[in-house]
C-alpha cells in the first residue's frame, strides 16, 4: 500500500500536551515579571494613613485569559508549521525517488554509532528552516563553497568539504549525511533559543502591563502618571526601527508607533508582524510620576 504525504503528515504525533515545558516558561516569565513590577512600585497610602500593599496576581481572569490564548496561539503556530515542513521533506523524498526509510532517518533524526545519540531530523524547524537544511544539502552534494559560509555549519567538517573543493571529487554520501545531521542538529537548537527569546519576552512585559493594571485597581499608583520608555539592547544586531525608538517614551496604556508602521505596546509584542518582533532584545522601562 502506498501512503500519501498527508497520511504520513497525519501519522506524526504532534500534540499541545508535548509542549507543556514551554506553558510552564512562558508563565514562570510572567509571573516573574509581574512580581518585579509590584516590587519596583513606590510606596503608597491610603486616605486611613495606611501603607497600600499589593501582590502580583497571576491567577486573574485578565492574567489567566492572556497566558492561556498566548500558549495555545503559539503552540498552534508551531505544529502547522511542524507539518507544513515535514510534508515539505517527505514530497520532496518521493520526487527524488529516494528511499522510504531514509526520507524517515531525515524526519527523526539518526544514531550517531560513535556516541550513541541521536542527531539531526528536522522535525522542530519551521517550514523556512527545512528548506534551508535541504539547500545546504544540495550544495555538499555539488561541492559548493557556498556551503563553508552557512554559519550553523558544523566547522568540524571544514576541512573534508574544503579538500573536496580543491580536488574536485565529490564527498562520500555518508559525510554529507553526517554534515546535514549535525547542520540540523545546530539549526533545531538555533530554533529553541528563538522561541525561548521571542515568546517569554513579550510574556515578561504583558506581566508588566498587567501588574500596574492591578496596582492602579488597587490604589497603589496612578496608572495616568505611569509612563513607559524603550530601550534598545545597544547591541550589533538591533533593528533600525528600533534604534529610532530607543528612548521615546509613551503612557503606560499607550503604543510604540514603530518607523515601518507596526504599532507595539512593548518589545517582542506578538501582535506585531515577525519582522518587529522575533529576537528582539529590546527592555521596557517604567517610569512613575510626570
Amino acid at each position: 500500500m502506498v501512503v500519501g504525504p498527508d497520511a504520513a503528515v497525519a501519522a506524526v504525533p504532534l500534540q499541545a500536551a508535548s509542549f507543556r515545558p514551554l506553558d510552564a516558561a512562558l508563565e514562570q516569565a510572567f509571573e516573574g515579571g509581574g512580581k518585579a513590577t509590584i516590587d519596583a512600585l513606590p510606596a503608597a497610602r491610603g486616605p486611613d494613613g495606611g501603607q497600600i500593599r499589593t501582590i502580583f496576581d497571576i491567577r486573574s481572569p485578565v492574567a489567566e485569559a492572556w497566558l492561556r490564548d498566548h500558549s495555545a496561539t503559539l503552540v498552534r503556530e508551531i505544529i502547522d508549521d511542524q507539518r507544513a515542513a515535514i510534508r515539505a521533506r517527505l514530497v520532496a523524498g518521493m520526487e527524488a525517488g529516494r528511499n522510504p526509510r531514509d526520507v524517515a532517518l531525515d524526519l527523526v533524526g539518526r544514531v550517531d554509532r560513535a556516541t550513541g545519540r541521536r542527531t539531526g531530523g528536522i522535525i522542530g524547524l519551521t517550514t523556512y528552516q527545512e528548506a534551508i537544511v535541504r539547500n545546504y544539502a544540495a550544495e555538499l552534494a555539488r561541492v559548493d563553497p557556498a556551503a563553508l559560509e552557512r554559519q550553523l555549519r558544523d566547522p568540524r567538517y571544514d576541512g573534508a568539504l574544503k579538500r573536496a573543493i580543491a580536488e574536485g571529487k565529490p564527498l562520500a554520501a555518508d559525510q554529507i549525511t553526517r554534515m546535514v545531521a549535525a547542520y540540523e542538529s545546530r539549526m533545531l537548537r538555533h530554533r529553541g533559543e528563538t522561541i525561548a527569546k521571542t515568546e517569554t519576552t513579550p510574556a515578561l512585559y504583558e506581566a508588566r502591563i498587567q501588574a500596574l493594571e492591578q496596582a492602579g485597581a488597587a490604589g497603589r499608583v496612578d496608572i495616568g502618571e505611569v509612563r513607559k520608555r524603550w530601550r534598545d539592547s545597544g547591541g550589533p544586531n538591533v533593528r533600525h526601527t528600533h534604534r529610532l525608538l530607543n528612548g521615546q517614551t509613551v503612557p503606560a496604556r499607550a503604543s510604540f508607533v514603530s518607523s515601518s508602521g507596526a504599532v507595539l505596546r512593548y518589545p517582542a509584542d506578538p501582535r506585531a508582524p515577525a519582522a518587529e518582533r522575533v529576537n528582539c532584545e529590546c527592555d521596557l522601562e517604567i517610569l512613575f510620576g510626570r
